[in-house]
C-alpha cells in the first residue's frame, strides 16, 4: 500500500472503537494525538494504538494494539471515542518521553489559548503518580511547566535557555510603551533589561496581513528601545547561537551573572 494510502490515527482509531469494550480506551501516545498533544516525531508516526484498561481484565492480543493495565483512569468523549484525560494523559507519558517533551506538553496543556488544563490539575496528576514509574520525571518536568506558553518550539527555546544557566524570561508578557499602553505581547520578555525573545513559527509567514502586523508590532517594541531577539525552528539545531544571543543582549542591558 503506498505510503499516502496508510489510514491515520484517527481512521484506526475509529475502527478499533467498533469493537472497543466499555472498559477500554485510548490511552498514552494515542490519547495525546487525540488531545492534540505535541510528540516527538517517532511517536507523531507511529501507528499502533494504545488502549487502556482498569482492574483486572483479559490482555489485549490484536496486531498493532498496545494494551495499558492503569489502577484508575479518567476517561473523556473526544469526537466519539473514549479517551484518558488530558492530565492523566500527561502523567502516563513521563515513561514515553523525555524531559523536553514532557515539559513541552505540560505547556500545551496550560497554554495560553484553549487549555485543556489548569496548573492545579497538573500537581494533582503529579501526586497521584508518586510511588510510580516515571514519578521523578513528572515532578522535574512540572516545577519546569509555565501556563501562557503558545508553541512547543516556545518551549524548547526557553528551556535551552534555562539550561545555560540564564535568567527565565516571562512567558507571553505584556510590553507597554512609555505612555502605559500596550504595544505588544512578547513570547519570551525580561521586562527589567528590555529584552524580548520572539519565535517565529510558520503562522508568521501564513499570510501578507500577519508578516505586516509582526513588522510594526515588533518595531514599535524597537522604538521602545527595547533589544528584540527573533528566533525560529532552524536555531533548534543551534542552541549555542540562541544562548550567545541572549546572554549578549542581557549582559549589554546590565545583567551579570
Amino acid at each position: 500500500m503506498p505510503a499516502n494510502d496508510d489510514p491515520s490515527i484517527p481512521q484506526l482509531c475509529g475502527a478499533y472503537a467498533t469493537q472497543m469494550q466499555p472498559e477500554q480506551f485510548f490511552s498514552h501516545v494515542t490519547a495525546a494525538m487525540i488531545h492534540g498533544l505535541p510528540l516527538p516525531w517517532q511517536l507523531q508516526n507511529d501507528k499502533r494504538i494504545h488502549v487502556g484498561v482498569v482492574g483486572d481484565i483479559g490482555p489485549i492480543r490484536m496486531r498493532g494494539v498496545i494494551a495499558h493495565r492503569l489502577e484508575k483512569a479518567t476517561v473523556e468523549s473526544v469526537d466519539g471515542l473514549r479517551v484518558l484525560s488530558p492530565t492523566e494523559t500527561w502523567r502516563y507519558l513521563s515513561t514515553a518521553v523525555g524531559f523536553t517533551n514532557l515539559v513541552s506538553i505540560g505547556d500545551a496543556l496550560v497554554r495560553r489559548m484553549q487549555p485543556l488544563a489548569t496548573m492545579r490539575e497538573l500537581g494533582d496528576a503529579v501526586r497521584a503518580h508518586r510511588g510510580h514509574r516515571g514519578a521523578r520525571l513528572l515532578r522535574q518536568a512540572f516545577a519546569s511547566v509555565r501556563p501562557g506558553v503558545d508553541s512547543p518550539m516556545e518551549t524548547r527555546i526557553r528551556l535551552i535557555i534555562l539550561e545555560a544557566g540564564l535568567p527565565e524570561p516571562v512567558v507571553n508578557a505584556r510590553i507597554l510603551n512609555r505612555y502605559g499602553a500596550f504595544i505588544a505581547l512578547g513570547d519570551m520578555v525580561y521586562p527589567d533589561y528590555r529584552v524580548l525573545v520572539e519565535y517565529d513559527g510558520e503562522h508568521h509567514f501564513g499570510s501578507v496581513e500577519q508578516s505586516h502586523h509582526d513588522i510594526d508590532r515588533l518595531d514599535e517594541v524597537m522604538e521602545e528601545k527595547w533589544r528584540v531577539i527573533r528566533l525560529n525552528s532552524s536555531h533548534l539545531r543551534r542552541k549555542a547561537t540562541v544562548i550567545h544571543k541572549v546572554r549578549t543582549a542581557l549582559e549589554q542591558a546590565g545583567w551579570r551573572h
